[in-house]
C-alpha cells in the first residue's frame, strides 16, 4: 500500500470539489490533491448539457459541461494535482483517507484537513414505497438524463414522470424534443418542486400535463411496465382509490428528491443532521471533526450550482485557514430553524464574524418576512 501525506485531501471533483480545491490553493494550500471516482473531472455536470448554469456567478447563461470546464480549467492552470478512477473507501476521525484505484492500486492519505465534496444521489422507488410489479422500464432522473445525454439511447416512447423536481422536469422537456411522449407528471404535494422558471420552460411550454396532489399508487406489467394507476391524496398524503385512474405507459420516470452522500462522512464519525442529510457544520463549514469540512450536495441539496460554488469556495478557504493557523473556530452559539423554516446552515456561530445562512422554507410562500434574532 502507498502511503502519502498531504495538507488537503478534497474528496470529489464536482462542481462542490472542484471550487474548493480552487480556494485553498488560491489560500495558500498547494500540498493538496482532489480524489474523484469517475473517468473525468466535473461531475453530474458533465451530462446536464442543457442551460441555465451560471447566470449568478458568471452573468451568463452556460450548459453544464462548460460551467463545469472553467473550474477545470482554472485547476488545471494552477496545477493543483487530481486522480481520477479513484475509489475513497475509508475515512476516519484522525483525517486518514484510504483511496483504490487501478493505477496505484491501495494508497493512504494522511491529510491535516479534508473537504467533504461528494455531491448526492438519487431516492428510489423503495424509497418512496410505490406498491405493484417490478417490471423493465423503471428508472431514475438521473438515470435517464446520462442515457439520453451520454450514452444515446432513448429509455422509452410513452413516459410518466413522478415527482416535479428540477431534474424530472428538465428531463420532461429532453425527452419531448427526442421524439418520446411525455404523457404527465404527477407530484404528491400541491405545490412543484422544482423551479418556477423550469416548471414554465419544462412543462407549460410544450404542454406537458402536471398532476399536483397526485400520486402513483400502483405499476402494471410483467416484463416490462405497461400503465400505472393515478390517483389523488387526502390532506394525509393517501391515495384516495376510489378516484384512481390508469395511464398507460412503457417506461416510469422517479425524480423523487436526492439525498446528501455521506456514508464516509458517517464512517468518520461526523454528525449528520436528520432533516438535511447532510453533516451538521459551524460558520467556517467545518464539520464535528475538527478538521473535517463539508459543502455542496453533500452538504445541502442546492437548486443552483451557483449557490455550490460559492458555498465551496468558503469551505476552500476555511479548510486553508485551519491548515495554516493549525486549529478551528470555537462556535457554540446554536441556530435554531423556526415557524416556516425548514433549516438552516450553518448550524453553530461563535457570534464573532459576520455569517452567510443558507436556509429553505418548509414550503412556498408568496409573501414572507425572515426575522433572525436570539
Amino acid at each position: 500500500m502507498l502511503k502519502w501525506e498531504k495538507d488537503l485531501v478534497v474528496i470529489g471533483a464536482g462542481p462542490a470539489g472542484l471550487a474548493a480545491a480552487i480556494a485553498a490553493r488560491d489560500a495558500g494550500i498547494s500540498n493538496l490533491v482532489v480524489l474523484e471516482r469517475d473517468y473525468e473531472l466535473g461531475g453530474i455536470l458533465n451530462q446536464c448539457i442543457h442551460n441555465g448554469f451560471g447566470l449568478h456567478y458568471f452573468q451568463e447563461e452556460l450548459t453544464g459541461p462548460e460551467y463545469a470546464e472553467r473550474f477545470v480549467q482554472e485547476l488545471e492552470k494552477r496545477e493543483i494535482p487530481f486522480q481520477t478512477d479513484a475509489m475513497v473507501i475509508g475515512l476516519d476521525s484522525q483525517k486518514n483517507v484510504t483511496f483504490a484505484c487501478q493505477d496505484l492500486g491501495l494508497v493512504e492519505i494522511k491529510a491535516k484537513a479534508v473537504i467533504l465534496a461528494m455531491g448526492c444521489r438519487e431516492r428510489t422507488r423503495a424509497a418512496i414505497n410505490i406498491p405493484g410489479t417490478r417490471p423493465a422500464g423503471v428508472y431514475n432522473a438521473g438515470t435517464v438524463q446520462n442515457m439520453v445525454n451520454i450514452e444515446g439511447l432513448l429509455p422509452g416512447k410513452e413516459i410518466v414522470i413522478v415527482g416535479s423536481g428540477d431534474i424530472g422536469l428538465i428531463m420532461a422537456r429532453r425527452l419531448t424534443l427526442e421524439g418520446a411522449n411525455v404523457k404527465a407528471v404527477v407530484e404528491i404535494m400541491p405545490y412543484p418542486g422544482g423551479l418556477s422558471r423550469n416548471i414554465a420552460q419544462c412543462l407549460e411550454d410544450f404542454d406537458i400535463p402536471l398532476y399536483l396532489s397526485h400520486t402513483v399508487m400502483k405499476i402494471k406489467g410483467k416484463d416490462r411496465i405497461e400503465r400505472v394507476l393515478v390517483a389523488p391524496v387526502d390532506e394525509n398524503m393517501k391515495p384516495i382509490e376510489k378516484k384512481a385512474f390508469p395511464i398507460d405507459c412503457d417506461t416510469l420516470v422517479l425524480s423523487v428528491g436526492l439525498i446528501p452522500e455521506n456514508e464516509l462522512s458517517r464512517e468518520a464519525g461526523v454528525e449528520i443532521d436528520r432533516v438535511t442529510g447532510g453533516p451538521v457544520v459551524n460558520e467556517s463549514l467545518e464539520t464535528t471533526i475538527p478538521g473535517i469540512f463539508a459543502c455542496g450536495n453533500v452538504l445541502q441539496v442546492h437548486d443552483l450550482v451557483d449557490n455550490v460554488t460559492r458555498e465551496s469556495q468558503r469551505a476552500g478557504l476555511m479548510a486553508a485557514k485551519h491548515i495554516l493557523e493549525d486549529g478551528s473556530q470555537d462556535c457554540n452559539i446554536q441556530t435554531v430553524a423556526l415557524e416556516n423554516v425548514r433549516y438552516v446552515i450553518p448550524h453553530k456561530i461563535s457570534g464573532s464574524f459576520d455569517v452567510e445562512f443558507f436556509l429553505r422554507a418548509s414550503q412556498p410562500l408568496s409573501k414572507a418576512t425572515l426575522i433572525v434574532g436570539d
